[in-house]
């Protein structure tokens, strides 16, 4: 199992609600509202649109930078560097910067997204969320050492972010330390027991310490209280397979796949699954597409497809 790409959970959390300023447009807190509507609703392009008019109303640039480029890049970010060039007149901007950061986080566009939250820390130093949303730009980009910065700055200014303590046990599960995941879930969970992320991350720490049941059950309350977190299929099906209970973890592989259909490692352990029903065509149909996704897996597919082989033939 690979961990960091099953079980990342990249949680952003998203500002709901902001009260303008004095001097913050009314038309900027509808697109912001509109925004939020939207990525509620998974419309990540009309997301992306309606907070850069937030953002557009709400600020504007350094007069010495107002070069038409200049303005274009600043709706854009396109470069993490870019916030450099905005003068802002409203605090408001920062929380639409970060949101959009966040859109663009689900759309892959980590440069333009830490682009966002550089904007959203220079306006507003002291918001620990855009600290959460650059930190899983990092993650995602495979810089674990600025990811794990920049959560410790977001719980230096808040202590009590649940959001951030769930995602540093992520980078401590990701680096092996077990010992401070734990502890970093445990209090995640004491402030809030209520976030199917935080119980899928202990899912896949029990996953990690072979405690099949106990993760299936952290699993199937991550389920519960989110029902689209595909990596808690992916892990609840993973210990099932552990457990041998090979038709119960196919069909929560199908429906993390259901849910995010670019899981490579997904794919690899249906087939495995499949593959130890006899099931030969279908499996090679999932260990073919696991490779499309993700060549890189090879040897670990052929490693394990040896294993899954040598386990299923009977012994004398």
């Amino acid at each position: 199992m690979r961990y960091s790409q099953l079980a990342t959970t990249t949680f952003l959390l998203v500002i709901l609600f902001v009260t303008g300023q004095a001097q913050t447009p009314a038309a900027a807190q509808k697109y912001f509202q509109q925004g939020l509507r939207n990525l509620a609703e998974g419309n990540l392009e009309s997301a992306f649109e309606n907070y850069s008019r937030a953002i557009e109303i709400s600020s504007r640039l350094d007069n010495r930078k107002s070069s038409s480029s200049t303005r274009l890049r600043a709706n854009n970010l396109t470069s993490p560097d870019d916030a450099d060039s905005i003068t802002v007149i409203d605090p408001f901007t920062a929380i639409a910067y970060t949101n959009r950061g966040i859109v663009r986080c689900k759309q892959n566009d980590f440069d333009g997204a830490i682009g966002d939250f550089n904007a959203a820390l220079r306006i507003s130093p002291g918001l620990a969320e855009a600290y959460v949303g650059r930190a899983v730009a990092y993650r995602m980009k495979g810089d674990f050492d600025k990811a794990r910065a920049d959560v410790d700055r977001a719980l230096s200014i808040n202590g009590h972010f649940a959001q951030a303590y769930t995602n540093r046990a992520d980078l401590r599960l990701e680096a092996g330390d077990l010992e401070g995941a734990a502890e970093d879930l445990d209090r995640a969970l004491k402030l809030n027991p209520r976030v199917g992320e935080t119980h899928n991350m202990v899912g896949y720490l029990r996953l990690t310490r072979k405690e099949y049941q106990k993760a299936i059950e952290s699993f199937d309350e991550a389920i519960r209280l989110r029902p689209n977190i595909a990596g808690a299929y992916h892990g609840r099906g993973t210990a099932r397979m552990a457990l041998g209970q090979f038709d119960e973890a196919i069909s929560d592989f199908n429906h993390a796949l259901e849910l995010n259909q670019q899981l490579p490692n997904t794919y690899m352990n249906r087939g495995l699954a499949l593959l130890m029903k006899y099931e030969d065509a279908k499996a090679q149909a999932d260990f073919d597409q696991c490779l499309k996704i993700s060549p890189a897996l090879k040897k670990e597919l052929e490693d394990r497809v040896g294993l899954a082989k040598y386990l299923r033939t009977p012994k004398d």
